[in-house]
Formats: structure tokens, C-alpha cells, sequence
């Protein structure tokens, strides 16, 4: 189960390189349009399909992705604006709960397209010393902008890796 929970391994990364964030960020470049091709092609059985037992469906995911990208990219804003601003969690499992996450996922693989477009353009214009800047996690403590950048890079591997590796045990390639 736990080869199924985290099919790439945890991210496991506290410091950076310039020449990894620029890698970092084209890969949270390219995210929409990975995800756009895992799930192209399955229907409604197959994205309501849990990518492990106990674990979301593919819709879910899908659906979880803008929501948690949305919440990093504000996080950036704030940390750039703030000192060291306090970021509020958000209850993500139970987000993956609310109605909308039942939603055909066209909306939601639109609106991580603009998001990431957006994201990337911003992430691109930050200066090395903007790397440094820090947010407080109520739970994880403080957090760099640059390891952050590895963080949600990471994290859309992750979940897209979910979703791969579902239609690859079950057959459903492309």
C-alpha cells in the first residue's frame, strides 16, 4: 500500500540549486498538460476509480490538484508581500469531499492550465534572493520559497503518478 500511496517516494528534498528550480519550474510548467494526457481517454467508471483502496478516485485527484495549487500559489504572494506571513492549512480530505469534486474535469484540468501558466510566469520573474523568503506552516514549520518550488513540483509528479500507474494496472493505456 505504501508503494501505492507515494509511487515516486516522499519528497525529501531542504535545499536547492538555482539550476534545480528552473527545473522545478518547468516541470510545474508542463504539469496541465501531463495530466491532461493520463486521463484522456477514460470515462466516468474509470475516473471515479480509486488510484489505490481507501485512496481518492481519479476525479478526486484531478479535482485536488488546482485546489492545493491555487493555496501554494497564494502561499508564494503572501511570502513575497509578508514577513514571513503565517499560511492557513486547509482541510484537503475533506475538500475532495465538497460537491464540486464530482464535477466533470474539464473545469478543473482548465483551470490548472491557467493557474500553472500563471504560476510558471511568476515563479520564472523571482530573484535568487526571493528563494530565501519564507512562510510559517502551522505544521510543517518554516518553509523556503525555493524548497516550496521542489515541493509542488513534487507534488504534481506525485499525483500524476497516481493516476499512471492506476491505468497501467488496470490496462487502461492510452
Amino acid at each position: 500500500m505504501e508503494d501505492l500511496r507515494y509511487p515516486i517516494g516522499q519528497f525529501e528534498e531542504n535545499s536547492y540549486t538555482l539550476e534545480q528550480v528552473n527545473r522545478w519550474i518547468e516541470e510545474i510548467a508542463h504539469l496541465p498538460e501531463q495530466l491532461k494526457t493520463a486521463v484522456r481517454g477514460l470515462n466516468d467508471h474509470q475516473l471515479d476509480t480509486p488510484y489505490r483502496h481507501g485512496g481518492w478516485t481519479v476525479r478526486q485527484v484531478v479535482h485536488h490538484l488546482p485546489d492545493s495549487h491555487m493555496n501554494a500559489y497564494i502561499r508564494f504572494k503572501w511570502a513575497l508581500t509578508e514577513d514571513q506571513p503565517t499560511i492557513k492549512p486547509y482541510m484537503e480530505a475533506k475538500w475532495a469531499e465538497l460537491p464540486d469534486a464530482s464535477m466533470p474535469i474539464d473545469v478543473s484540468l482548465a483551470l490548472l492550465d491557467a493557474l500553472h501558466n500563471r504560476w510558471a510566469t511568476f515563479l520564472t520573474s523571482l530573484e535568487p534572493t526571493d528563494l530565501e523568503k519564507t512562510f510559517s506552516h502551522p505544521e510543517a514549520g518554516t518553509v523556503k520559497l525555493g524548497v516550496n518550488i521542489g515541493i509542488y513540483a513534487w507534488h504534481g509528479r506525485h499525483h500524476l503518478a497516481h493516476i499512471t500507474s492506476l491505468r497501467e494496472r488496470m490496462g487502461w493505456n492510452n
